[in-house]
Parts: structure tokens; C-alpha cells; sequence
């Protein structure tokens, strides 16, 4: 019998992040890195996209596994809701560009755009995925909102991707309610 598939299984269940989140109301961490949104690729900076306002910023481990797949998939069906909330979201992963060129296409549906974490990302949002207290180079799957004045408003950090869509759309609507 091959133990590999069974072992990758409890290896990925027994990952961590390698510290703490940022707080919440913490700055959060200027960057500049490449991404794509329906398969076109394109220059993405942080401040940037906050100058439109609030985003969801979420990182996921691995394109095209089940999980990654199907919370991109979850935020493709709410990117509506989010856009109508005033918030952008866009996905974040160590993969190279082709895959996320492909990736923002079939699993996002070209509805929001994904964006290369780099190692320099990944230590600013304490998201390094570590299995066995050994870096993976893969991210935690760590959801932030991010005011449009740059500061964490909300942190959800589980590697069971089933409530990130949920729980970052409230914290968006929460804070499209505090500024009316």
C-alpha cells in the first residue's frame, strides 16, 4: 500500500502558520507584485488598490487543489456582493504567474483577481504555511480586510476554507455601516 497520499493528507492537516496574524488595526504591510485577473496579467500595488477602497485580501496555499479551488469559486459567487459593499477582493499564493494567469480564469471565473505572494508578502502577513515547524513556501489560508486607510480591520485565519467568504462579507458590510 503507498502511504504518500495518505501522509501529504495529514501533513497538510497538521499545518500551521508560522506566527501570529497581524492584529487587527495593525498597518498592513505595503507591497507591489504581479498578478492576473482573467488570464491578463498586471502590475498589482497595495496602496493602489486602497485609494478605490476597502479590500479582501486573502491567501490560499495552492492553486488548483480542492480547497483553494472551491474558495475561489466562493469568491467569484460573491464578488458581487462584495462590490456592492465598496470592497475588492483579491487572492494571494506563492504560484508563478502562468498558474495564476490560468487560475483567475477557471477557478475564479474572471471575477476577481490573484496576485503572486512573494517570500517578502508572505513574512510581512505572517502567513508562511509550515508543516512539522518546516516552511512549506506556501501560505496559510489567512483572510484580511483592509481599510481604505490601510489598516487591518478584519483577520481570519483556518485552513478550512468554508467560512473565509462569509465572515470577510460581513466584516466588509460591518464596516460599509460604520461609515454611513
Amino acid at each position: 500500500m503507498n502511504l504518500r497520499p495518505v501522509i501529504a493528507i495529514a501533513a497538510l492537516a497538521a499545518a500551521v502558520p508560522a506566527a501570529a496574524n497581524l492584529p487587527e488595526g495593525a498597518p498592513a504591510p505595503a507591497f507591489a507584485t504581479q498578478g492576473a485577473k482573467g488570464g491578463k496579467p498586471f502590475a498589482f500595488n497595495l496602496r493602489a488598490a486602497l485609494s478605490k477602497g476597502p479590500l479582501v485580501l486573502y491567501f490560499y496555499p495552492k492553486a488548483f487543489t480542492k480547497g483553494c479551488t472551491l474558495e475561489a469559486k466562493a469568491f467569484a459567487d460573491a464578488t458581487p456582493q462584495f462590490a456592492a459593499a465598496g470592497a475588492t477582493v483579491v487572492g494571494m499564493s506563492a504560484d508563478d504567474l502562468p498558474t495564476l494567469q490560468k487560475f483567475s480564469t477557471e477557478a475564479c471565473r474572471d471575477q476577481f483577481a490573484v496576485a503572486i505572494a512573494t517570500p517578502a508578502i508572505i513574512k510581512a502577513y505572517n502567513v508562511n504555511l509550515r508543516v512539522a515547524g518546516v516552511s512549506t513556501g506556501l501560505t496559510s489560508r489567512t483572510s484580511y480586510v483592509i481599510g481604505q486607510d490601510g489598516r487591518v480591520r478584519f483577520v481570519h485565519s483556518d485552513m478550512d476554507y468554508k467560512d473565509h467568504v462569509r465572515l470577510t462579507l460581513e466584516a466588509v458590510q460591518k464596516l460599509r455601516n460604520e461609515k454611513r
